[in-house]
């Protein structure tokens, strides 16, 4: 061989191996995650994943996927194409044949991704969010604009999608944003004063910090929480009476402003009353899960309720607290993700088994007594544990703050001339009789109950086993009642296994139809342990005091099963099942009860990789406009795709393992970053490339919520009142909007400076919410709301004008500011509103409509012409969008 031909040779065969070697760097493995799954979800699990199993097969779990079909064939055989049925049918000419069925053949380019994820071994994956969340190295940028880490992420990405990041908001922008974003509305103080004179960055971080240590910090973002809690002031349903749950609005605010660890802010709210000794705050928390609705309409059955509101509370924690569409898991296994239909119902069993039952009363309650009655109450207890056991004296106290356990007398059955009174109490005629269920007898010999005497005469029997059996107690009742009242009967204890009857006679009864006693509620006990202290028992058990509805669990005796819903109808019970978790999460530890303190102790591990995220995930949204996930309620495989995921990541580690759950170093770390300082400005470039900001090359620019709205435009007018705590207040609203059949309740504006205090304080009713925020896309909370979609309607610029709280507003600026000055009232108006100088032109443009309207109103013989025309000018200046946008 000639030198020549060798050296061809070679060369050749070098390229060849070169060429190879590149080849197989280049060429990456099929990701199933990011290129498989989205396909299948798209065009394969409509017909087998989680609702629907065509053939016998389903591509949701691996298992099923890989396992072989009805026809004895596999769909998939990791590394044979040839062999997997899969291929095969989504390559048929036939249509008949053809996968999809009847739908359009698979793009090739997809059938070929598939086919090289088969030949590479079929290998499964789990979606990103559902993967725990590892620590993140930060990106080398090598940029003098990154401030922090998080600008590094951003730059990043900004950079790889071709946009320049822009230049930093003028002072007099950023400081009105971060107020906005911080504690809702904008505030001067000399540290804001001293950082548009001076706009360093110390100066901006002062009053950051200025901002977070702000009380009016917790009220703006309580605001955020209450759509998540579905909060309201109302039970909802047709009637839509009054629920007195005001106080678990007032904790959210005092969690946030203390700056509660996150972890511990969702344990008292999903199992505060299960804590050690759990104070009354604790007890306050769990109406988290209590703002769910009760429907009062006579009629209904309780139990289709109570199960409803159960259901609520599942789709609610998973929802708002982990970013997963988990409601559809009710009927069946989930569509597109890996949770199965009987794991429903195991993470059901977690809130099952807690005592209320859809009652008028809303029971279970904390009781807020008043100091003198809390010293009373702890005097008794000192007094008792000298008579009795420390629990014996835990389980005395615990009743008289809760009434509980007590066993709803809407509870009872087996009725013999006897009813639910409009569903909602035992109510017995002459000769009538009733069961009362589940009695945790375990040597009990006293029952505390509340009722009510229709008229004397009437004698209670109470019998074990039967109607007729033995009798066990009895009571004369020989009076009227006024009202619920609480009395005791001395009871014989029997076995636990026997069930307990109530009957009722009364010879002033004539008429057989005529209710002659109703019943509340059933606690049974034991004989109080101290005849010196009765007095003071009784005294605080009937004690008048405002209540708040909260979660108590059962006691065993009392305790539910959980069962499985077949097709998710509650009537349609299947097999018997434990409380847990879904099995594509992290593992519910053997130390964890099984109960809701050990579900918040799950949702809080480190190792579960959706709570940090969907908190994250949340603020930024607040800040941003939209989240790294847009779909906030939604991180799984159906939920858009993160647009910057290693910052997501990096963001939710820290959070856990580096400021320990605060949320306040987080939120300072994000408006600390210099993304979020920049201009806001658009250039049509950026349109072009990135409409929705995703990519954060520019500053955030968004309408404000309903609530900012309305606390900028009060505070701009120097009438906000900074009151904060305590019952709702009803602002200025239009006549006619309420209509309640049941009870007549109406619409009472609130007196002299309480109609002017932040909007979270404003009473919310289910059915007829306040109407000017819901033009500004507040939500009902009928049910939760993970985000509000922001619109653009013509009815909000008819509330910034025409609303009768708005009118006021500007009426209220005309006073203030005045109106004898037009050009410097309208410029001080923009400046408290906007926080900028009015420029030429918008004063020119207002100045016109003010002379427009002066001569109308003048032309009218108005009484003061000027007044009326600046009014309608600050109207005008209330909606602009400079106004209405954080820019």
């Amino acid at each position: 061989m000639s030198k020549r031909i060798l050296f061809a040779f070679l060369t050749g065969a070098l390229c060849f191996t070169m060429y190879w070697v590149t080849s197989c760097k280049t060429q990456e493995t099929v990701d199933y995650s990011t290129q498989i799954k989205p396909i299948l979800n798209k065009k394969c699990i409509a017909c087998h994943g989680g609702v629907k199993k065509q053939g016998g097969w389903s591509l949701l779990f691996e298992e099923e996927a890989k396992a072989k079909l009805k026809s004895g064939k596999y769909a998939i055989v990791p590394g044979d194409v040839k062999a997997s049925e899969m291929i095969r049918r989504l390559t048929l000419e036939d249509p008949e044949e053809r996968m999809p069925f009847e739908h359009e053949a698979l793009p090739q380019e997809e059938i070929e991704l598939l086919s090289q994820w088969i030949k590479e071994g079929a290998k499964w994956g789990e979606h990103w969010a559902y993967q725990k969340v590892e620590k993140v190295t930060v990106p080398s940028t090598e940029s003098d604009w990154a401030k922090s880490d998080i600008d590094h992420f951003i730059l990043q990405k900004a950079t790889e999608n071709g946009l320049e990041m822009s230049p930093a908001a003028k002072p007099e922008i950023l400081a009105r944003r971060v107020s906005l974003d911080l504690i809702g509305f904008q505030k001067d103080s000399p540290t804001k004063t001293e950082y548009l004179k001076s706009p360093t960055l110390a100066n901006y971080e002062k009053l950051v910090d200025e901002l977070l240590a702000s009380s009016h910090y917790g009220e703006k973002w309580t605001s955020m929480w209450l759509d998540l809690a579905r909060y309201a002031d109302t039970k909802g349903y047709e009637r839509d009476a009054g629920r007195n749950i005001w106080r678990y609005r007032d904790w959210l605010i005092n969690a946030f402003n203390a700056d509660m660890s996150y972890d511990q802010f969702l344990t008292e709210q999903l199992a505060g009353d299960l804590l050690p000794n759990p104070t009354e705050e604790q007890y306050i928390a769990t109406a988290f899960h209590r703002n769910t609705m009760t429907n009062d309409e006579g009629g209904t059955d309780n139990e289709e309720f109570r199960v409803a509101a159960v259901m609520d509370r599942v789709n609610t924690t998973w929802e708002t607290l982990m970013g997963t569409t988990f409601a559809c898991v009710q009927c069946h296994s989930h569509p597109y993700d890996g949770f199965k239909h009987e794991e429903y119902y195991q993470f059901m069993g977690f809130f099952n088994n807690t005592r209320d039952v859809d009652s008028y009363e809303d029971y279970p309650w904390i009781r807020h007594f008043d100091a003198k009655q809390k010293a009373e109450l702890n005097q008794l207890a000192d007094r008792l544990k000298q008579k009795t056991s420390e629990a014996e004296t835990q389980k005395i106290v615990r009743f008289i703050k809760t009434l509980q356990p007590s066993i709803a007398s809407l509870e009872s059955d087996n009725f013999v001339n006897a009813e639910l009174s409009d569903t909602k109490w035992l109510a017995m005629r002459n000769n009538s009789s009733a069961r009362i269920p589940n009695v945790p007898w375990n040597g009990v010999n006293n029952l505390v109950m509340s009722y009510s005497s229709r008229l004397p005469g009437g004698k209670l029997l109470f019998r074990q086993g039967s109607p007729k059996g033995a009798v066990i107690g009895q009571m004369l009742l020989n009076h009227k009642s006024k009202g619920w009242e609480l009395t005791e009967v001395s009871l014989k204890p029997i076995n636990e296994t026997d069930e307990l009857f109530i009957t009722y006679s009364n010879p002033n009864l004539k008429d057989n139809l005529t209710m002659g006693v109703s019943f509340n509620f059933f606690h049974f006990t034991n004989t109080f342990p101290d005849n010196s202290s009765k007095k003071a028992y009784w005294d605080l058990l009937n004690a008048k005091t405002e209540n708040t509805p909260i979660m108590v669990d059962n006691t065993v005796s009392m305790s539910r099963e959980t069962r499985v819903f077949e097709r998710g109808s509650w009537l349609s019970l299947g097999d018997q099942v434990n409380p847990g978790t879904p099995a594509l999460l992290n593992e519910f530890s053997e130390e964890y009860p099984k109960n809701r303190l050990g579900l918040a102790k799950w949702m809080t591990a480190e190792e579960n990789p959706l709570t940090a995220r969907t908190i994250v995930n949340r603020l930024w949204e607040q800040i941003w406009g939209i989240g790294i996930v847009e779909t906030l309620e939604d991180l799984g495989t159906q939920g858009e795709t993160p647009s910057n995921q290693a910052l997501l990541d990096h963001l939710s580690w820290e959070l856990m393992h580096e400021y320990d759950w605060k949320l306040k170093p987080l939120l300072k770390e994000m408006v600390m970053s210099a993304a979020y300082q920049q201009d806001s400005k658009l250039s049509p470039e950026k349109i072009e490339r990135d409409p929705s900001n995703r990519w954060m090359a520019r500053g955030p620019r968004i309408r404000l919520s309903a609530e900012q709205i309305r606390d900028q435009a009060l505070a701009a007018t120097a009438i906000l009142n900074p009151k904060m705590y305590g019952p709702p207040v009803m602002p200025t609203q239009p006549e006619g909007i309420w209509f309640s059949p049941y009870n007549g309740a109406k619409w009472v504006e609130s007196e002299g400076t309480e109609k002017y205090r932040r909007a979270l304080y404003t009473y919310w009713k289910r059915t007829s919410a306040y109407p000017s925020m819901l033009n500004f896309d507040a939500v009902g909370r009928e049910v939760c709301s993970s985000r509000r979609i922001r619109t653009n309607t013509p009815l909000q610029a008819l509330t910034t004008l025409n609303d009768e709280a708005y009118i006021d507003i500007a009426t209220q600026m005309a006073e203030q500011i005045g109106f004898e000055k037009p050009q410097e009232n309208i410029a001080t108006a923009y400046k408290n509103l906007t926080g900028r100088t009015i420029n030429a032109e918008r004063t020119n443009a207002l100045l016109e409509l003010y002379e427009t309207a002066f001569k109308g109103y003048q032309e009218s013989k108005a009484s003061l012409p000027q007044k009326d025309a600046m009014i309608l000018v600050f109207s005008a200046v209330l909606n602009l969008d400079e106004v209405l946008t954080k820019s």
